[in-house]
């Protein structure tokens, strides 16, 4: 069975607020590092998985998006799928 790779991205949405983001861009700026005028914090998430087909890895990491790695609520998520090589 062909062993899929893809990237889930979950960040929050836009009207939510992003703590950890502006965390992180006061920290920039007291390093130095300025003109930053907004950084959003978000994750990457790596799966390998086996599958029949195309189709049958991209319904299951939809799945797997929608009702495990992101918070529908709060967050959006893109998925990233490579065809086995």
């Amino acid at each position: 069975m062909p062993l899929y790779s893809a990237r889930v991205l979950v960040s929050l949405r836009p009207s939510v607020l992003d703590p950890a983001g502006e965390a992180t861009r006061a920290a920039a700026s007291r390093l130095g590092v300025d003109g930053i005028r907004r950084l959003r914090v978000g994750k990457a998430v790596e799966v390998e998985l086996e599958a029949a087909d195309r189709q049958s890895a991209e319904d299951q990491l939809k799945l797997l998006s929608d009702r495990l790695l992101a918070n529908p609520v709060i967050e959006n998520w893109a998925l990233e799928l490579q065809d086995p090589t």
